[in-house]
């Protein structure tokens, strides 16, 4: 089996839905990325083996092909799209790592595109002829109504669950965007500039007060949801290149090429969506006999900041290694990219490093729950 390596990873800015990339679907949104990562490896289009693309929203067809034609990728080379919804770029990245240590690929791109701004409207077919086709918001993600909540409601109750007040979420996202804030001048070398953007459009510096103005969206009184505390919807791409350990050798790359440890997937309660990021974490860390304390760098999803609060606490990751460059409630979450936005964070930060384990871990709607764990 050969091992798998990320040797180059780019993500465009994060946009607010209806913003900057209101216009762009989502081969416009990735094409760029896919160009940088093979024009920074020194690898040329000719030379991948497979695309393999997670989205979530686009509303079928296969929007990985439609983003390797648009980025010059030659017509002979495959391209498939995973949908795990919120997980879908992640896995799509612990699927190259797959095919490269099973021996079928040498060369793979991987990671997310999601446009929010630009999915498609959703009906379902009418039973009868003098009826109205339904429109509706989102598939669902559990056979049982019962046990299919909303998003949101879901972290009110984890929030209520938990103990996690609103005060402590809206001081988390402050601090999100704080984070992002200071480290906007070190993500310059991971973004790729899109329609004049060089950074994420959402990052601001938030306080406490513009908080606690903020109407409640979700649950009343001490554990409400806000809109300071819940990650707008965006759009974003953010793409990898995963290489054997043969093309590793032969190449002379910059940065450090960082080696896939390992991945798994796992499942839980469909009511309790946002515990599946700790699951996972916690059962990638036992597969491979490490403990949290050997984690240098960790990026895991921000949601909802009661999830994200409950996915450092309950492993016992160090608050100080988590999210150093703000998370998603700092960004946005462009559904299908976002699991794949934190493996090419997760690679950055871990270049900033001498050596030591990082890991990247992330929830989705059903009770589903994804991680990442590399090494430099």
């Amino acid at each position: 089996m050969s091992g798998a390596w990320i040797v180059a990873a780019r993500r465009t800015p994060v946009a607010p839905r209806n913003g900057a990339f209101r216009s762009l679907g989502v081969e416009a949104l990735a094409a760029p990325a896919l160009q940088m990562v093979l024009r920074d490896s020194g690898i040329s289009a000719q030379e991948v083996d497979e695309i393999i693309l997670g989205n979530a929203l686009y509303g079928g067809g296969n929007p990985a092909r439609l983003a390797a034609l648009a980025a010059g990728i030659p017509e002979t080379k495959p391209a498939l799209t995973l949908d795990t919804q919120c997980c879908s770029g992640l896995d799509a990245i612990a699927a190259a790592a797959d095919r490269i240590a099973s021996g079928a690929c040498d060369i793979v791109l991987a990671g997310g595109i999601e446009s929010y701004s630009r999915s498609p409207l959703r009906f379902t077919r009418p039973l009868q002829a003098n009826e109205a086709a339904q429109e509706y918001q989102r598939p669902p993600f559990a056979p049982w109504p019962e046990r299919d909540p909303d998003m949101i409601e879901a972290a009110v109750l984890l929030a209520q669950e938990l103990g996690l007040t609103r005060a402590a979420q809206e001081t988390y996202a402050v601090e999100s965007h704080r984070k992002a804030m200071q480290a906007q001048e070190a993500s310059r070398n991971e973004i790729v500039p899109l329609e004049g953007i060089s950074a994420d459009a959402f990052t601001r510096r938030l306080s406490k007060t513009a908080c606690a103005r903020l109407p409640a969206i979700s649950g009343q009184g001490v554990y409400a949801a806000t809109a300071a505390t819940v990650a707008v919807e965006a759009d974003a791409a953010a793409i990898v290149l995963v290489v054997s350990d043969k093309r590793r050798v032969a190449m002379n790359s910059t940065p450090q090429p960082i080696r896939i440890v390992g991945s798994i997937r796992v499942a839980g309660d469909p009511v309790r969506p946002g515990l599946l990021t700790t699951t996972a974490a916690q059962a990638l860390l036992a597969r491979h006999g490490l403990n949290t304390s050997q984690i240098v760098v960790a990026e895991i999803m921000e949601a909802f900041a009661a999830q994200a609060m409950a996915s450092i606490t309950a492993p016992g990751l160090d608050p100080a290694c988590v999210n150093r460059g703000g998370g998603a409630l700092s960004r946005g979450h462009p559904i299908g990219a976002s699991g794949a936005i934190l493996a090419v964070r997760l690679f950055h930060e871990l270049q900033r490093e001498r050596n030591g384990f990082g890991l990247a871990t992330i929830a989705a709607a059903g009770g589903l729950g994804s991680a990442l764990l590399l090494v430099r």
